[in-house]
């Protein structure tokens, strides 16, 4: 069946909604930095897989520009924006690589540049004192073990993706399908 523009929009609508609710939560949360961002950006599956890129990074967009307004723990909001929003969509596209060594340097190149562009951009725009007297206190090998293992972290959330997707493909997609 075919859908209209008024149901891709209705479920883009739906799905932004609850991507700003789990990014508040994970707000209330203080593990919800990193994990609400990771879980909001697995609600672009099914736009991405049923109505394709554009709607995706639409979703995303909006998801991206609400969170900015209503979410107030800024780090959380740019890690959505800048480091994991828009994931599942170039995932699509690092996954064309066929080498797996080069695909998973692309993927973990990617990840690595966005957190400290975003850590930087926090750092010298919004410069929370909280933020700046936690890294300045806790010195270069701790930052480094915290990108160990954001990037093992990353590593999970690529995997869950990876499984994610095709369980919608085959399960969630069909029923959705038949009921509408």
């Amino acid at each position: 069946m075919r859908k209209t523009e008024s149901q891709k929009i209705a479920l883009c609508g739906v799905l932004s909604a609850l991507s700003v609710v789990v990014l508040l939560v994970g707000n209330v949360l203080q593990i919800g930095t990193y994990a609400a961002p990771m879980l909001a950006s697995f609600l672009l599956i099914p736009v991405l897989e049923d109505y394709g890129k554009k709607y995706a990074l639409l979703l995303y967009a909006v998801v991206s520009l609400l969170s900015l307004f209503l979410v107030p723990d800024k780090e959380l909001v740019l890690f959505y924006v800048l480091v994991l929003g828009y994931y599942p969509v170039l995932r699509v596209r690092l996954n064309n690589i066929r080498r797996g060594v080069l695909r998973w340097m692309a993927k973990f190149g990617c990840f690595n540049a966005a957190v400290v562009v975003m850590y930087a951009l926090l750092i010298v725009v919004l410069a929370p004192p909280e933020l700046v007297q936690e890294f300045a206190a806790e010195g270069a090998p701790m930052l480094l073990a915290l990108l160990a293992l954001g990037n093992l972290s990353f590593w999970l959330c690529d995997r869950a993706l990876t499984a994610i997707t095709p369980l919608y493909r085959q399960r969630i997609a069909p029923r959705l399908k038949k009921k509408f």
